[in-house]
């Protein structure tokens, strides 16, 4: 079992910020799914871009440092939060929506342990190698 700096510790809390990180992945996402249906916005848009971020993973037939970094650069909550904030300040509900539909994949994923890419394989991410 992996100890940071050589110290001992009980399984659960090897495996504690995993957890914590999956747990902050379905918060994300469950928040997010909330609010996009509690402005009432429709699931056809849900449904046609919830898996959109994903695409991003085709541009590893150019090596996995090109596709780490399209992959990372889609599955970074920066943007999406960015946009969600413009949206709301701007008045804009397409950038709302489809921020919160950004955010709620992102979370899922995060939920599912699957994080942001090391340019060594697809395979190797923050959350560990999937």
């Amino acid at each position: 079992m992996w100890a940071p700096y050589g110290v001992t510790v009980a399984p659960v809390l090897a495996r504690l910020p995993h957890l914590l990180l999956q747990l902050e992945g379905l918060a994300v996402g469950a928040a997010a799914v909330a609010l996009y249906f509690h402005e009432d916005f429709g699931w056809i848009l849900f449904v046609a871009l919830i898996l959109a971020p994903d695409l991003s993973f085709a541009a590893y037939v150019f090596g996995p440092k090109v596709g780490a970094v399209a992959y990372d650069a889609v599955h970074t909550e920066i943007f999406p939060i960015a946009l969600g904030t413009a949206g709301v300040v701007g008045d804009s509900g397409v950038a709302t929506k489809v921020a919160l539909i950004w955010l709620a994949h992102i979370g899922v994923d995060r939920l599912l342990g699957y994080g942001l890419k090391y340019p060594t394989a697809f395979k190797d991410t923050h959350l560990g190698r999937v």
